[in-house]
């Protein structure tokens, strides 16, 4: 690592171990005390099967962490949505933990796409790059994602690129072709390891855009260096003037900023190969002897593996060829991003996820459900002065004791093996069921410490939002935005659903109830829930009835 990189990342370390000491003190009940003694599963690609987290360093409590990031030419869709949700949950988790983790996300900002895509609007490239890293890092906010402690750009990182190839020319795993550099997979023992496939079955490369191929000894091999092109971003070299290739970006930034070993690398099952395979490859040619005595079996750069499974859509992979193809911010168009971010976090990460609209709807209706909730406790807390103090002791209590504790172990039991959201949800809904209970049913609110009760509860339930992320704090501002959203959704006004409801009470009244009822399954079948209660009828966002359902 550089003395310039090693400076920077110790400013950003230092700022990040802030940030989760702060973090720490202002979450509900301090949890990572209570999650301390848990102890971490993550299914590691490389060995395929659960093994416990170690770290490179037993005596520290530093995790390194690298995420690959977006190619920065376009708005991110769903499936970016799905990768950095899974690795933000992974970065809270480590966090609870009590770890002090130093999370790299990179931006790759040269590519075709970017070129390609600069050339057609007749936009310079670093103004298209630099509006789409302000429109990813504007989306990653609204689903809730933790800044990570650095994103570099690969442009920024040119010279350690250039480096790592003449290391691997050093080493003869590499070979020059006119102005291009290729990766000679065949010098290099133990190639596709982490995807299981032979060199025969690596196939052609897919990702070398324009560079010319005839020059490639083997089909297999890949390009680290792509001769420039007039009118192409390039930078000087040793082979001229170019850039680098796709593979090259990630695990040259990984050696000059993290060092020659991390603990983990993320990324999309998609991934897996060939750029993955690609990382350990370089990683491994690119070292030298003082690394290789750093690296486990003298050549891997990585301790864990680990990949999200793929979004489909109706049952069908996500593609743009397919029409199926949807942006993050043309969802969080209509439902909050927050239900997005629990949509996703419903499949445990591995699995592949099926979006639909129907699931999308089914997620919103039960963040509404969630913020309903704690948004009534919180209500009745506050409204005596002994329900201020029962929600101030709970607030102060360690977690793991009183009301709601055994669902937060539970929860943060099931995060620790590998990441288990679905049994986090579930005991999340436990925990909710009975907060219910408490605010609404006639033996609730008869119930002996209800509201020392329900305080405990309250902040169980805000401990497990926390660690999944789906905690803002403010509940009416988010019930306030859902409700906005469900009317645009249904196509009407807060009045003209109001008309429907004076409409509705006037026919019962008159004992028209067939009436009643179909104004009631109108506004249904958009969204639009009525609620009949003591104090009249009021509305709540929910899933939209299909005609089937209702009848009709």
């Amino acid at each position: 690592m550089t003395g310039a990189a090693q400076r920077l990342l110790a400013q950003r370390c230092a700022a990040t171990a802030t940030r989760e000491a702060s973090a720490a003190e202002a979450s509900p009940n301090n949890p990572s005390t209570a999650a301390a003694s848990s102890s971490l599963q993550l299914y590691n690609t490389m060995s395929g099967r659960k093994e416990p987290f170690t770290l490179r360093d037993p005596s520290s409590r530093e995790v390194l962490m690298y995420v690959c990031g977006v190619t920065v030419y376009d708005f991110s869709h769903v499936g970016h949505a799905r990768v950095y949700t899974t690795f933000d949950l992974l970065y809270r988790v480590l966090q609870r933990l009590g770890y002090q983790v130093n999370y790299v996300r990179n931006f790759t900002d040269v590519d075709d796409k970017i070129i390609n895509r600069a050339n057609e609007r007749n936009e310079d490239i670093a103004e298209l790059s630099n509006r789409f890293i302000t429109e990813f890092h504007s989306d990653m906010e609204r689903l809730n994602c933790l800044q990570p402690t650095l994103e570099p750009r690969a442009t920024d990182h040119i010279k350690c690129m250039v480096a790592s190839i003449e290391q691997m020319l050093a080493n003869n795993h590499a070979y020059v072709d006119g102005g291009n550099v290729w990766f000679d997979v065949g010098s290099l023992p133990g190639y596709g390891r982490l995807s299981r496939r032979s060199k025969q079955e690596a196939g052609p490369e897919d990702t070398e855009g324009q560079v010319s191929t005839g020059g490639k000894r083997a089909r297999e091999d890949f390009a680290l260096w792509k001769a420039g092109r007039e009118g192409e971003p390039g930078w000087d070299s040793p082979w001229g003037r170019g850039r680098p290739g796709w593979h090259l970006e990630c695990s040259s930034m990984i050696r000059e900023l993290m060092g020659p070993v991390i603990d983990i690398h993320g990324g999309g099952r998609d991934l897996v190969f060939p750029h993955h395979e690609n990382e350990i490859a370089q990683a491994q040619a690119a070292a030298g002897e003082q690394d290789r005595e750093h690296m486990p079996h003298g050549r891997e750069f990585v301790r864990f593996w680990v990949h999200n499974g793929f979004v489909n859509v109706d049952s069908e992979k996500m593609s743009k060829s397919l029409g199926n193809f949807f942006t993050i911010r043309d969802v969080v168009a209509l439902y909050p991003a927050l239900a997005l971010r629990l949509f996703l976090l419903s499949t445990q990460y591995r699995q592949a996820v099926n979006y639909t609209q129907r699931a999308l709807e089914e997620a919103s209706d039960r963040l509404y459900y969630f913020y309903q909730a704690m948004h009534d406790a919180d209500e009745l807390l506050q409204s005596s002065d002994e329900g201020q103090t029962a929600a101030r002791q709970a607030s102060e209590e360690q977690a793991g004791k009183g009301p709601g504790s055994e669902a937060l172990e539970a929860s943060q039991k099931a995060m620790c093996d590998d990441l288990n959201t679905p049994e986090v949800l579930a005991q999340l809904a436990g925990l909710l069921k009975e907060m219910n209970d408490l605010l609404h049913t006639k033996k609730g609110r008869k119930s002996k410490d209800r509201l020392s009760r329900l305080a405990g509860m309250s902040a169980s339930v805000r401990s497990i939002l926390d660690l999944l992320g789906l905690w803002t704090g403010d509940t009416a501002a988010l019930i306030t935005e859902m409700r906005g959203l469900a009317l645009t959704r249904a196509g009407l006004t807060e009045a003209e659903v109001a008309d429907s409801i004076e409409q509705r009470n006037a026919a019962r009244k008159e004992k028209d109830f067939a009436k009643g009822d179909s104004l009631r399954e109108q506004l249904a079948q958009k969204g639009v829930m009525l609620m009949d209660g003591g104090q009249g009828t009021t509305w709540r966002p929910g899933p939209k009835l299909d005609v089937a359902q209702s009848g009709s």
